[in-house]
């Protein structure tokens, strides 16, 4: 049985996340927690059964899928806490101390649904989803019927937001007539970010601001395509004023977020969608100068671009790159081979942030508020001119699925021995890194028959052009 993803469980509510595999699914999350729980326990009789929190994001088959994986935690002995529709982040601060699983396709269509899992305010280890997987293939069965237990409603929202709101305050400047426009796509960061700002002083104007499963206003998934609407909103508000976002005229930026408000995408005041890797990139500065650490680390992925390197090294810290993903396997890896003086300050991959002062969980609506502090304290343009920002390329090279391995492993030597004054890192693909600060990775595609080709660099088009001829001359040559 092949389930989780990189993103825990998703697909289509009519065959494959069916309340039938959530039904099992939260029967073998009961087994395995009741049998971590057994084996940590004390022995004295006072241990309690497994506490699990319980939440869905706002699509219509919610309810039902929600349901099933009630009954099938119930069923299998574990206390089952009722958190009802939230931001997968709040979710994730919930967890806090116990269990929790999220019910959410984030950005998918409304016709899907999705599972994630997480312990202690982080999502599932590897080792523990193959365990989940393991158990739900058998078919685990359900507790003795005197074990079963008697679900309860929890409220955590409110708190959620008040600890964010409480976080954000450690940076920036207030948010006192800072005007901001926030298009919620329906989803999730409806009851969140809006909240969140106002309670900072921020006025707020919302796009799609209601809680809607079908995604009426919008595609759930935040591009610049889909933000169509929210880019020609703060550009037309924006035309003519001086000071946009202050004095009541216009916005001082725009914000985007997907269904379950872990992404979030900025939008300047033109109107325009800013980087993904921009955003990180201050974001990683911000949090590397803030660190006391002799040894601050901002986790990344191999995609994310070589000005986030930059600014961490003008901040006095370092960059480690793991495979997309698993920001919270790197965290823990970073954190497990810390020598004295080691701390990891940040971490993120395009579009999804994890504040690790504030949790372990990527958090959309956190963000929304510390890069809100952020701009009333210096402005957006002010908080990009330190980054460069160099033309940034992504193409595609077909490459069947039994070819990638070979491939991959001829590119590791043609790639170094067509570019001799790039340093070279094969952890995760092959990522080349050139004197200039240019960059490009090569990696083969998880999910398509594909090898994919980056390029961040003054002459992008140049560079991207020799790569894939290198590409294709291995994939051909296999």
């Amino acid at each position: 049985m092949d389930l989780f993803g990189t993103a825990g469980i998703r697909g289509g509510v009519e065959d494959r996340v069916t309340p039938g595999l959530a039904l099992t699914i939260g029967r073998a999350v009961a087994a395995e927690i009741r049998d971590r729980a057994a084996s940590d326990s004390t022995g004295d009789g006072t241990d309690d059964a497994p506490e699990v929190l319980v939440a869905r994001d706002g699509r219509v088959t919610g309810p039902a899928i929600a349901a099933a994986m009630e009954a099938g935690l119930a069923s299998g002995g574990v206390k089952v806490l009722r958190a009802g529709r939230l931001p997968t982040p709040g979710l994730a601060y919930a967890s806090q101390g116990r269990y929790g699983v999220m019910l959410t396709a984030s950005h998918n269509p409304p016709e899907d649904n999705g599972i994630k899992l997480f312990r202690d305010g982080m999502e599932f280890s590897d080792d523990l989803e193959t365990a989940i997987e393991s158990r739900a293939a058998e078919d685990a069965p359900p507790a003795a019927w005197n074990e079963w237990t008697e679900s309860d409603a929890a409220e955590t929202l409110d708190r959620y937001l008040n600890a964010v709101i409480d976080y954000a305050g450690e940076f920036g400047g207030d948010l006192d007539g800072l005007r901001i426009a926030v298009d919620c796509g329906n989803g999730m960061s409806a009851p969140a970010t809006p909240t969140v700002l106002r309670e900072l002083g921020a006025t707020v104007v919302t796009l799609n601001g209601n809680v809607d499963g079908y995604f009426p206003g919008r595609g759930s998934k935040p591009t610049p395509e889909t933000l169509r609407d929210l880019r020609a909103f703060v550009a037309d508000a924006n035309e003519g004023v001086e000071a946009p976002g202050r004095d009541g005229e216009g916005f001082a930026f725009g914000i985007g977020h997907d269904g379950d408000a872990d992404r979030i995408v900025i939008v300047d005041a033109t109107g325009e969608v800013v980087h993904e890797d921009t955003v990180l990139a201050i974001l990683a500065e911000l949090y590397t100068d803030a660190s006391d650490a002799d040894d601050p680390v901002v986790v990344t992925t191999p995609n994310a671009s070589g000005r986030i390197d930059e600014r961490v090294r003008a901040a006095g810290g370092r960059v480690d790159r793991v495979r997309l993903g698993t920001l919270h396997e790197g965290i823990a890896s970073v954190r497990a081979d810390a020598a004295p003086g080691t701390e990891v300050a940040f971490a993120a991959e395009p579009w999804k942030h994890v504040h690790t002062a504030f949790g372990g969980w990527i958090d959309g609506v956190c963000s929304a508020a510390v890069i809100a502090r952020l701009v009333a304290d210096e402005g957006l343009s002010a908080l990009r001119d330190p980054v460069t920002e160099r033309p940034y390329r992504k193409v595609s090279v077909a490459c069947s699925d039994e070819t990638k391995e070979p491939a991959m492993e001829r590119l590791e030597a043609t790639l170094p021995d067509a570019f001799p004054d790039a340093s070279v890192d094969t952890d995760h693909g092959v990522r080349l890194e050139f004197p200039d600060a240019s960059w490009t990775l090569v990696r083969p595609s998880g999910t398509e028959a594909y090898v994919r080709v980056y390029a961040e660099s003054d002459d992008v088009d140049e560079l991207i052009d020799e790569v894939r001829s290198v590409v294709a001359d291995a994939v051909a040559g296999v």
